[in-house]
């Protein structure tokens, strides 16, 4: 049954992006509470060598914040970067975050430049068509790699401030992406992502949640295949 949007714009507005607003304010709170305590902890490493303490402001823009942001992040993006890839020819039995098993689902058909609405690259068709077709992965793809690029360039910030106190060489940015220190980082973040897609497939098969997108319906069978 159909819904009546709310009468005041406002509450129709925070109805209908309710989960962006929720999740940008969740990402939001969460950066607040890792700068607070990476502050704390960056300059408790700082007091130990002997260095100067940092100010916030001076933090914020430390290898250390940017190391600790972006080698996250990097991960994430790598997840759905995959995710967006794989699920285009894989199939999993039963997972509702699969497509159907032998249908053509809505996704796959061509796209229609006279459909009501159709964003201006499927209305302007050649070049502009086909990078819109594949945007969402590229997208993620470019998001991914320049948050590897963060990574490693405040990752060898913080490494160089260590290898100067101990009177140790110091390293480019691309000698310290050469560093097992920094493919550690890299891995144990992306193997939890992995992790996490095969989590969802894996457990939607058997498991459902009421109500979620995510999850198919309570009384599907688990050999039902999709949403």
């Amino acid at each position: 049954m159909r819904k009546n949007p709310p009468s005041s714009p406002f509450r129709r507005f925070l109805y209908e992006n309710g989960l962006l607003l929720v999740g940008g304010f969740l990402v939001l709170l969460t950066m607040v509470g890792q700068s607070i305590t990476g502050w704390y902890e960056y300059n408790d490493e700082l007091k130990d060598m002997g260095i100067v303490f940092l100010s916030f402001a001076q933090y914020l823009t430390s290898g250390h914040f940017i190391e600790a942001t972006f080698e996250n992040w990097e991960s994430e993006f790598l997840q759905m970067a995959l995710y967006v890839l794989l699920t285009i020819g894989l199939r999993q039995k039963g997972s509702s975050e699969s497509k159907k098993l032998y249908e053509e689902e809505e996704v796959d058909r061509k796209p229609n430049p006279s459909r009501k609405g159709a964003p201006w690259p499927v209305r302007k068709g050649g070049l502009w068509l086909l990078l819109y077709k594949n945007s969402l992965s590229v997208a993620f793809t470019l998001l991914f790699f320049a948050s590897v690029w963060l990574h490693a360039r405040g990752g060898a910030e913080v490494y160089n401030i260590e290898q100067m106190h101990k009177q140790e060489p110091i390293v480019t940015m691309w000698g310290y992406m050469a560093t097992s220190r920094f493919w550690f980082e890299s891995f144990q973040n992306w193997q939890s992502e992995f992790l996490s897609i095969v989590s969802i497939v894996g457990l939607s098969i058997f498991l459902r949640q009421q109500g979620s997108p995510e999850s198919k319906p309570v009384d599907a069978p688990n050999d039902e295949t999709g949403e």
